[in-house]
């Protein structure tokens, strides 16, 4: 007797391409230079669950349901912070080293009620030179009621000639928090090479319990049509960090990341950076331009740690990368 074996949904088209496209990336079309889009390894997916387990005489934050397809992948989760030792540390991880045209990533990770994680990449993300098609890397993230959740990759670098989409869907409960963001560079600044990929767009979203947006940020960036100087100032770093939260106000979110932010970047005379605040009292997000990386990434991981400070009431840990 055969047994029928089911295809795998996520291995179609229709689970791993994004349901829109924005025209600047889109225009690259999908002809093949050398794989095609769905050919193996072109195709990275991760879906993953959390939630609160017992584990002795408390609770702590587990991981449930795990697939990975090559080339991303995870490390267990470790806990390594004395003043949570509920909370998961993540680290996702990519076999290909980089991103090339044609490929595909989709993430999906659901954050249960109550848990508290944090999740990181292993280094920076690479967008190669492409002669043809694109690449994109969605990034689906539920987080629960009372859940505490900090997504934070590492910067991305796109080679001369990449186009690459990314997009963050984010569906919050209440009295959620999440603390994430993104940090772009003009290239590969160590080679002097500014501003020579052929497109880049993201888009971040975030829906409240009821379905309703209460954030969007969309970016869009496109050096051949000769507007950066005008967008970013001739800055070769752009860095934003969301914090989404409904457990303090928003007024008192925006001031610890402006004064965080402030302080970190005192001594880095190209840096310039605001705070806003989120609609209905949903949080606050910062923008932050600058020529020099390391004080970039001072001042991100500063503000993100204020954060984590003032909605978790602990200090927050060092992340070790290596």
């Amino acid at each position: 007797m055969s047994i029928a074996v089911q295809p795998d949904a996520r291995l179609e088209p229709g689970y791993y391409e994004p349901s829109r496209v924005p025209v600047e990336i889109a225009r690259y079309g999908t002809d093949p230079h050398t794989l095609r889009v769905g050919a193996p390894g072109k195709v990275g997916l991760l879906d993953l669950a959390f939630e609160l387990r017992p584990d002795g005489d408390g609770m702590r934050t587990d991981l449930v349901r795990h697939y990975q397809k090559t080339p991303l992948q995870i490390m267990k989760p470790i806990y390594y912070n004395p003043q949570r030792p509920d909370m998961a540390y993540l680290y996702l991880m990519t076999t290909g080293g980089g991103i090339l045209h044609n490929d595909r990533q989709r993430m999906d990770l659901r954050f249960g009620p109550g848990t508290a994680a944090h999740v990181t990449t292993q280094a920076h993300t690479k967008a190669y030179r492409m002669e043809s098609g694109y690449a994109t890397a969605v990034c689906n993230i539920e987080v629960g009621e009372g859940a505490y959740v900090e997504y934070l990759p590492d910067p991305v670098i796109p080679f001369v000639d990449s186009r690459l989409y990314q997009r963050t869907g984010v569906a919050m409960q209440p009295g959620a928090s999440l603390v994430t963001g993104e940090t772009l560079y003009a290239g590969r600044l160590s080679r002097g090479e500014r501003n020579v990929y052929a497109a880049y767009a993201s888009d971040f979203e975030v829906t409240g319990p009821d379905g309703k947006p209460v954030a969007t940020d969309r970016v869009r960036l496109v050096p051949a049509q000769g507007r950066l100087d005008a967008l970013l100032g001739g800055r070769d770093v752009v860095a934003s960090l969301y914090v989404v939260s409904d457990t303090v106000r928003s007024s008192r979110i925006a001031d610890v990341l402006r004064d965080a932010t402030a302080d970190a970047v005192a001594s880095d005379p190209s840096a310039v950076f605001g705070v806003s605040v989120l609609p209905y009292d949903r949080g606050a997000w910062l923008r932050l331009l600058s020529d020099d990386t390391v004080a970039v990434e001072r001042a991100t991981s500063a503000a993100a740690m204020a954060a984590h400070e003032l909605l978790l009431g602990t200090t927050a840990p060092l992340i070790r990368k290596t």
